[in-house]
């Protein structure tokens, strides 16, 4: 693996192992702080808001000041936030720190996503896949140990601390292994606010719909298979663990895919399976099929944000606003599907909201062509029209 790969590669990996920590001390902190449901809830959507609002000024930062050294900053600033919420005295402590996390990891996942595709660029070769699948490797190995040290009973405070100063380490020092900046003599600063263009639209559907599937699976997956298919908590539980281990899985194969085929043709593909593994689930009122049909969801639809958000940074005025453009509509997608499948679910049933979902994964397949790689920006790709559409999707 190429030193840039590499070091992109670590940063990815922290970035998913912040999250993957958090996420296995919510309850701790909900127990701590004694939050009802519903003040949880308003905590956790905390994130999505801070990042909708701070992901529009991350390519301005890096314009700025450069990406590798963007990158270092925000990558340290999404560790050092892990420590905050479970030092929270109050709610509105709670609400003020999920608002800085969420914003750093806005800021953190437009600018090394811009960043993997500079590196692809410079290999030549599809790398973008990989990256994410290397966040969802980060996610759950730090979910495991999050679980073990629950399990154990050890103050949150201090396994946050510690995870924090472990994974800031690892941060900066792969941040001394990026890629070195691109001069920006004569390229103009990314807009503070620009309309969509069309092609942003078009890739950003593509993006909704494969994030709206993730968003509604990952949180829905365990409830479904207790409220439908009658499962048991452990069962329940490891549908989760199932459908993330799958989207990594596909994700870590996916620029092989991209290599032989296309961007567009392996989120075609991939969508079919997805829709396939939507109506087994629609279907299903077993626990096996169901998660079985989970799992073909999450393989057919884990390539599709880093498709697009390669896609998209062949959008903009600069890479770095076409990424971020996409980036804000598929973290409102992720914002909104929880709640409208549960809105759905409430109002018609489980299966309902699951068919629903189905439909949305039949529409991203179908306006997959928005992935094609746009003639203008072909000549700097490979000469092969698959590695071309690789390089840019």
């Amino acid at each position: 693996m190429n030193p840039q790969h590499r070091a992109i590669g670590v940063v990815f990996a922290v970035h998913g192992a912040v999250a993957g920590t958090l996420a296995t001390r919510i309850p701790w902190i909900q127990d701590r702080l004694d939050l009802s449901p519903a003040v949880l809830g308003l905590a956790l959507l905390c994130p999505s808001i801070g990042a909708f609002s701070a992901m529009p000024t991350a390519s301005r930062l890096a314009h700025r000041i450069g990406e590798r050294r963007a990158i270092r900053i925000l990558a340290a600033a999404w560790c050092a936030v892990l420590a905050l919420p479970a030092l929270a005295p109050a709610p509105a402590w709670l609400f003020a720190a999920m608002l800085l996390y969420g914003a750093a990891s806005g800021m953190c996942d437009v600018v090394m996503n811009g960043h993997g595709v500079a590196v692809e660029r410079h290999l030549r070769r599809p790398i973008i896949s990989g990256l994410h699948g290397l966040w969802c490797v980060g996610s759950l190995a730090a979910g495991g140990v999050g679980i073990l040290a629950a399990h154990a009973r050890v103050d949150a405070r201090l396994h946050l601390g510690l995870v924090a100063a472990v994974l800031l380490a690892a941060a900066l020092a792969a941040g001394r292994g990026l890629l070195a900046d691109r001069s920006t003599e004569g390229v103009p600063a990314p807009r503070r606010f620009a309309l969509p263009t069309r092609a942003v639209l078009a890739i950003g559907l593509v993006g909704f719909c494969g994030t709206f599937a993730e968003g509604a699976s990952a949180d829905w997956a365990a409830v479904y298979l207790t409220e439908v298919a009658d499962a048991g908590p452990g069962l329940a539980a490891a549908s989760f663990t199932i459908f993330m281990s799958c989207m990594a899985g596909a994700r870590l194969v996916g620029d092989r895919l991209v290599r032989r085929l296309s961007a567009a043709k392996v989120v075609r593909c991939g969508g079919s399976v997805a829709v396939v593994g939507g109506v087994l689930v629609v279907a299903s009122r077993a626990p096996l099929p169901a998660m079985a049909g989970f799992a073909l969801i999450g393989i057919g639809i884990a390539t599709v944000v880093p498709l697009v958000f390669a896609a998209a940074a062949d959008t903009g005025a600069t890479p770095g606003e076409g990424v971020a453009g996409v980036a804000t509509i598929t973290y409102l997608s992720g914002l909104t599907a929880p709640a409208v499948t549960g809105w759905t679910a409430g109002a018609l049933s489980y299966p309902a909201a699951f068919g629903m979902i189905t439909c949305v994964v039949a529409i991203m397949t179908l306006s997959a062509g928005a992935l094609r790689p746009r003639t203008a920006n072909t000549a700097t790709a490979p000469a092969t029209e698959t590695a071309a559409e690789g390089a840019v999707r």
